[in-house]
């Protein structure tokens, strides 16, 4: 059988994980440049009343590259090794190209990347503009190697962080809900879904984001998800993920195309007689399903010991979930009900009520009987999540009747940019000289004006993190930034469950 494979492992591979134009830069420099300091910051917010990130995937980045991906290259015979980056180098700007590689052969001979990472605790809600974490050359003639990085730095953080914050907005979402609708918020946990994997660009980025997800919920299909907390977060971790048995439509086609689809619900609900089952129920007509199929399995489904989770993943969210009837009360509503047989005017949660009915919580709301409940899947955004909580409310319903699933629409619908996430040097030693180094546009509009000098981060008498810029000796230490892996190895580290619990979501 024929195969994609290399006889020789490329060992300078990490090397080369950066911007090409940054190859050259230790020449570029200032001569006698010896000390470089950096720092990673989001800038600003692209969604609407987050104004904090939560800072999250740095302590898989040591791991996987820092360490793992190195591995090879200082494993390597050095010749060898060396060879192999000349003869890459060559191929990317030229055989006359004039560009020195005896840091990369001292790098070698070291044996780690003599730097150290300075951090906040990840799961940390950090302000804007606010440093998560500062990089810092260990050895004077490697300072080169604190931006080299900044490119691999960025590319493996910003995602998971963005998608940490993005899970922690519809985390509080979620939660204001409760408190204001007296439901229970261990509930909360599961309410948001993840089955973003499909629309990611590979498998690295659905585990990095679905991690991101999982600080704030434990609902997910993300599987891979689990292998990436466990290599990267290790300790005892508890559960990572649950989900539950589902369908998707592949499985009602072939059984809608061999028996009626009311037989295939019996079906599916004798194969699984207890516990969660979430059935898709949009494949062909779910007005028929809530109308017609479920009415005649009441029932079987009150007789389980388990809920029925009907699965719509098709139309506007809203719309499908809470019917099409807007502004009205729900007297009013109940007044004219008789009068109306469009089944889209009520919507898929006052269908399944009209059937199994349920309870009335302490806020008056209606709550579907625990045999029933409804997931929606597709294109759910927080804004949208936050329009269906406030029509459910208004036609009667706590939002507890409704489990989110997010995909692309809030995972993959996200650029390094969402948060305006950058790593800016911001300090130099250059013969023995300590300088504060500025960016400061004037065509911009400040966003990207950077902090300048040695950094702290600091606590104000609100408790609110703050930064302190060009800080001295005794300032920077009282920082919040504490060193957490240096030279090749860690100096502190955090499980998944510690980064949880820093955030405190999950009840």
């Amino acid at each position: 059988m024929n195969t994609l494979t290399r006889t020789t492992p490329a060992v300078t591979a990490p090397l080369f994980e950066t911007d090409a134009y940054k190859l050259g830069h230790r020449a570029l420099y200032p001569a006698g440049t010896t000390g470089i300091l950096s720092n990673y910051t989001n800038r600003g917010s692209r969604i609407e009343g987050v104004d904090h990130v939560v800072h999250f995937g740095l302590q898989a980045f040591l791991q996987s590259y820092c360490i793992d991906a190195f591995a090879p290259f200082f494993a390597a015979d050095e010749d060898e090794a060396i060879a192999e980056y000349e003869t890459t180098l060559a191929s990317i700007l030229g055989p006359e190209h004039g560009i020195a590689v005896d840091h990369i052969r001292a790098l070698h001979q070291l044996g780690y990347l003599p730097l150290i990472f300075r951090s906040l605790p990840e799961g940390t809600r950090v302000p804007l503009r606010v440093p998560t974490l500062t990089v810092e050359n260990t050895r004077p003639e490697f300072f080169w190697l604190v931006n080299y990085i900044e490119t691999v730095l960025s590319a493996a953080i910003w995602h998971p962080s963005t998608s940490a914050t993005i899970a922690d907005y519809y985390r509080s979402i979620l939660d204001d809900a409760a408190d204001k609708q007296c439901s229970d918020k261990v509930g909360v946990n599961r309410q948001l879904h993840d089955f973003s994997y499909r629309g990611m660009s590979g498998t690295a980025a659905a585990q990095a984001s679905g991690a991101g997800h999982l600080l704030s919920f434990t609902g997910s299909d993300s599987l891979a998800t689990i292998d990436w907390v466990n290599r990267y977060y290790p300790g005892d971790n508890g559960q990572i993920l649950g989900s539950v048995p589902a369908t998707e439509h592949s499985v009602m086609c072939a059984g809608i195309a061999q028996e009626t689809e009311q037989a295939t619900f019996e079906r599916i609900l004798e194969v699984h007689p207890k516990g969660i089952v979430s059935v898709v129920s949009d494949t062909f007509n779910l007005w028929t399903v809530l109308n017609e199929i479920l009415p005649a399995l009441k029932d079987q489904i009150l007789a389980r010991d388990g809920k029925l989770v009907i699965r719509p993943d098709s139309g506007d969210p809203a719309d499908i979930i809470c019917g099409t009837r807007t502004n009205q009360s729900v007297a009013e509503l109940e007044e004219g009900a008789s009068a109306i047989t469009n089944p889209e005017y009520f919507g898929a949660i006052q269908l399944l009520w009209n059937v199994f009915g349920g309870s009335i919580n302490q806020a008056g709301l209606k709550v579907l009987d625990p045999h029933v409940g409804l997931i929606y899947g597709d294109s759910i955004t927080p804004e949208r999540a936050k329009d269906i909580i406030g029509r459910l409310e208004s036609n009667g319903f706590a939002a507890s009747n409704v489990v989110f699933g997010v995909g692309s629409y809030t995972y993959q619908y996200v650029t390094r940019d969402t948060f305006s996430s950058a790593v800016k040097a911001t300090w130099a030693r250059i013969d023995g000289k300590e300088y504060n180094l500025l960016k400061d546009p004037v065509t911009d509009s400040g966003m990207k004006k950077s902090a300048t000098g040695r950094l702290a981060v600091l606590r104000d008498t609100a408790g609110e993190l703050y930064l302190s810029e060009q800080a001295d000796a005794q300032t920077e230490a009282k920082s919040l930034l504490e060193p957490v892996w240096k030279d090749g190895a860690f100096l502190k580290i955090q499980s998944f469950q510690d980064v949880r619990e820093v955030l405190g979501n999950l009840r």
